[in-house]
Formats: structure tokens, C-alpha cells, sequence
């Protein structure tokens, strides 16, 4: 009964109450034609526009290479012997210079010695010439489901492993629901979405969840966690560089929004950007393009982009800490996820999940909870929200030594915190900086470099590890607490 209740919570698109995901979209694609003859690349371009494809014609592999460079292309066609470097240099350029697109070579009178040389090469297949349209269109139609059968089974891939590390989103409480129903109605639009909430509440599962349920779902899902990310760095893992745009930079690497071209951006904790950063994000929302770092030449993307902060970004805005242009343009829907402790509800079924998976992770006969134990999940307050439950029942799990877990396993890790209070119970909004659920800190001496150091390692504990709540509680930024990490004695 349990488990039939379990995958009710375990919950889809259509269990919102949402309409059903729109249809997939036929795969149409943007191809490079590649060829110094035009009477050949008027061929391709006419094929390619009859099955409702979009041609770009390049007579050189130096104009190729400017296309490449100025739009997102899909498949590459491109002539074996051309003025210059042939197509088999033009594959070995691809690669030293960092594209990673198929390409279909049209190779001369049949020649299998050219075929060959093309395949082993890297080439995704050949055409012979004289070409025929039909075998244009068969050999672009089988390149192209190719390409998509890569993506749905790094889709599926991600999909077992998500499946596998249980991370679903579960709970029938009001409030989980009413985020949820949001993520669902938001998820068929272009509209960008900002999803608001404190750490560990599942801001990147809801991502997930929009970008699975939109018509983008055959299309990359890319992560980019900018608090995590040097400074230094950012610009280019959001953009791309050329080569030799920095000491390092030996070949051209696409950036998030060009790997996401086509499906969805997420931008995790958000409020952490720069604000020179910032305006050019701005520029990339508004115009749906942007430069490399180090090029010239504008690239154009289709993107939908998802952003999550643990902050209030509106009142970031109005203290000059956060663009409010910016603001405005992330929040078109802004989603707040709700933290545990307003979803005491949805603990039983999250403890028994977490303890499942714990079980089958350590080998052992778990098959549940003790009702002592859940009412003690129940009255604590989970600063650290989900992911705090998971390691606190992990804990448990691995110290049990019962087929059943019981209250007084979890009370080294939920009981010893001064936070536990009573479901139900008022409880008063912390400042940053507040010592909800820390200890006495014991100073050995007078040095201020000592002080900041058991500072913050009692602050990580307080924050099971995590860096955004830990930094909250110090009063400082994460890239301030990322900076103190690698340089102090911490």
C-alpha cells in the first residue's frame, strides 16, 4: 500500500493536473553545404530546402569556417577536393579547433579509396557524385537521426541515473503542488524562470522538470553553476572562447549557451554573476546572440533559460547588487520553491524513499521507519532542507542495526540540534549571521586568521557542507567563502 502511494507522489508532468506535454517537434535542422562548385551547392540548398531544412552555402573551407563561427550548425556537406584545404583537412581542422559536428562527404566518381580515407577520417558518411536528391535526402535523414539518437540516449543515460540516485521530486503537500503546477504551465513556453529558494530544496530538479516537460526535451539540458565557477572563468563558460584568446586557450571551446543551443540553460545561483557579466547576459536574453570571448563575429542560439538563486533577487536589485533590469528579464515567471520545514507533510514520504535507497546503497534489510522516528523527522526544522533529510536518514540507515529505524538512531543527528521544535510551532525569520543550530565556538587564542577559520568551519557544519547556507550564515558571498577556503587554514 505504501509503495502505491509512494509512486503517486513521485510526481510527472500529467500529475499536476497539467495538460499533456506537447508533441515532439519534427528534427529539422541548420546544415553547412561545403562546396567551390555552384552548381552542386545550388543542388544541395534546393534538396535541403524541400525537406525543410535551413542550407548555408560556404565555396571554401574558409568561408565554412566563418559560418561556423557565426551560427550553431547541425550537419555539415562537404565536397571531398576543394581550392585549398580538401575535406580531409577540413575534418582535421574541425577537430583541432574544437567543433563537434557530423559531416557527410561527397566524394568524386564513386571513388571507395576517398569513402574510406572520409570514414576513417571522422566523416558521418559519404555521397557519390554524380549526387541525386534522393540520396541527399537519405543520407541527411539518417545523419540527423543519428545525431538525435546520441541525444535521447545521453537523455536516457541521464534519466536511469536520476532514476537510479531516486532524486524525483515527491510530495502531496499544498505547497509543493503549487510550484509544481506553476513549473508545468510555465514549461511549454519560451518564457525564462526564475526559481527562487533556500538551498537543498530542489531548485535543479524543478529545472529539470520544466525542461523535460517543454518541446525542447530532445535538445541539451546544460548546467552552469556560476558560485562555483573562478571569476576569471565565467565569461568563457557562458560564452565560449576563440583560440589564443587567453594564455590556455589552444583551441576554440563552445560555451553553455552554444552547447544549449536548441534546448535549455539552466543558471544556478544566479545572483552570484558580476555585474559586468551581467549586462552582457542581459544582451543575450534580449537579442538571443552573443561574441566569444576573444571573437568578433556575433553567434546567434536559440535558448531557453532557467535561473535559480537562494537569495531574494528582487531585494538584491534594490540594494544595487543585482542588475534590476536583469531581474526583470529572469523573473517573466518566477517560481519559489518551499522549503521543508513549510511541508512537514511530505517528510514520511521523503525519509522512506531516502531510507530505500540508503538501504539498497548499503546492502542492508531496511523496510522503514518506526512512527517514533518519522514524528521526530517531523519536529525538526531542516536549515538545510532535502538534502539535509537525505543525509540525516542516510545516517541512520547505515547506524541501524534493525530492520526498522528508529527514533533513538536519529537522535545524534536531528535530536542533538538546538533547532528541533515542535510541528506547528511559531518560528521566527533568522537574520544572516543568526546561530540557528551551532554550537559554542572555542577561541584558543586572539588571532583574527584562528577566529575566521572556526568560524567557518563551524558554519559548513551548521550547513551540512553547504557553501551557500554557510556563507548566508557568515554575513559574506560564496565567491568570499570560496576565496577564504583555498586560502586559510580551513
Amino acid at each position: 500500500m505504501f509503495g502505491r502511494r509512494l509512486l503517486g507522489a513521485c510526481v510527472t508532468p500529467g500529475s499536476t493536473g497539467a495538460a499533456a506535454p506537447p508533441p515532439r517537434p519534427k528534427l529539422m535542422a541548420t546544415i553547412l553545404c561545403v562546396d567551390d562548385d555552384p552548381a552542386i551547392g545550388e543542388i544541395l540548398e534546393d534538396t535541403l530546402e524541400r525537406a525543410g531544412h535551413r542550407p548555408i552555402r560556404a565555396g571554401s573551407v574558409a568561408h565554412a569556417l566563418g559560418a561556423l563561427g557565426a551560427d550553431p550548425i547541425e550537419l555539415i556537406i562537404s565536397d571531398y577536393k576543394m581550392p585549398g584545404l580538401d575535406g580531409i583537412e577540413f575534418l582535421d581542422l574541425l577537430a583541432a579547433e574544437g567543433y563537434e559536428v557530423p559531416l557527410i562527404m561527397l566524394t568524386g566518381f564513386a571513388s571507395i579509396e576517398h569513402a574510406v580515407a572520409a570514414i576513417k577520417a571522422g566523416a558521418i558518411d559519404y555521397i557519390p557524385k554524380p549526387i541525386q536528391r534522393e540520396q541527399i535526402e537519405l543520407a541527411v535523414q539518417k545523419a540527423l537521426d543519428l545525431v538525435r539518437l546520441k541525444r535521447e540516449n545521453q537523455a536516457l543515460r541521464m534519466e536511469l541515473t536520476e532514476l537510479h540516485s531516486h532524486r524525483l521530486i515527491i510530495g502531496e503537500s499544498a505547497a509543493i503542488r503549487g510550484a509544481l503546477e506553476q513549473a508545468a504551465a510555465a514549461a511549454p513556453t519560451r518564457a525564462t524562470v526564475l526559481l527562487q529558494g533556500e538551498s537543498g530544496t530542489g531548485k535543479e530538479l524543478f529545472a529539470r522538470f520544466i525542461h523535460e516537460a517543454s518541446d525542447r526535451r530532445d535538445r541539451p539540458f546544460i548546467q552552469l553553476n556560476c558560485a562555483a565557477l573562478p571569476e576569471g572563468l565565467v565569461e568563457s563558460a557562458l560564452f565560449g572562447h576563440e583560440r589564443g584568446a587567453f594564455t590556455g586557450a589552444v583551441k576554440r571551446m563552445a560555451g553553455a549557451f552554444e552547447r544549449a543551443h536548441g534546448g535549455t540553460l539552466l543558471l544556478d545561483e544566479v545572483s552570484e554573476m558580476r555585474l559586468d557579466l551581467q549586462a552582457k547576459l542581459l544582451r543575450v536574453l534580449q537579442e538571443q546572440e552573443f561574441e566569444r570571448v576573444g571573437g568578433t563575429s556575433p553567434v546567434k542560439v536559440d535558448v531557453r533559460v532557467v535561473a535559480t538563486t537562494n537569495r531574494d533577487l528582487r531585494a538584491e536589485a534594490l540594494a544595487g547588487r543585482f542588475r534590476s533590469d536583469l531581474y526583470y528579464r529572469l523573473a517573466v515567471i518566477p517560481i519559489v520553491i518551499p522549503p521543508l520545514r513549510d511541508r512537514t507533510g511530505d517528510i514520511p514520504l521523503l525519509a522512506h524513499r531516502f531510507a530505500t535507497y540508503a538501504a539498497s546503497e548499503a546492502g542492508k534489510e531496511i523496510t522503514g521507519l518506526s512512527p517514533e522516528a518519522v514524528a521526530l523527522l517531523q519536529r525538526h526544522t531542516w536549515p538545510g532542507n532535502v538534502r539535509e533529510l537525505q543525509h540525516a536518514v542516510q545516517r541512520a540507515v547505515i547506524m541501524s542495526r534493525e530492520p526498522v529505524v528508529r527514533e533513538v538512531v536519529l537522535e545524534g543527528g536531528v535530536v542533538g540540534c538546538p533547532n528541533t521544535a515542535a510541528v506547528g510551532a511559531e518560528r521566527s525569520e533568522a537574520p544572516v549571521g543568526d546561530l540557528e543550530g551551532a554550537t559554542a565556538v572555542v577561541l584558543h587564542s586572539l588571532d583574527v586568521k584562528e577566529a575566521e577559520s572556526v568560524l567557518i568551519q563551524e558554519a559548513l557544519r551548521v550547513a551540512n557542507g553547504n557553501r551557500s547556507r554557510a556563507a548566508e550564515l557568515l554575513g559574506m558571498s560564496v565567491r568570499t567563502l570560496r576565496s577564504k577556503l583555498a586560502t586559510a587554514r580551513v
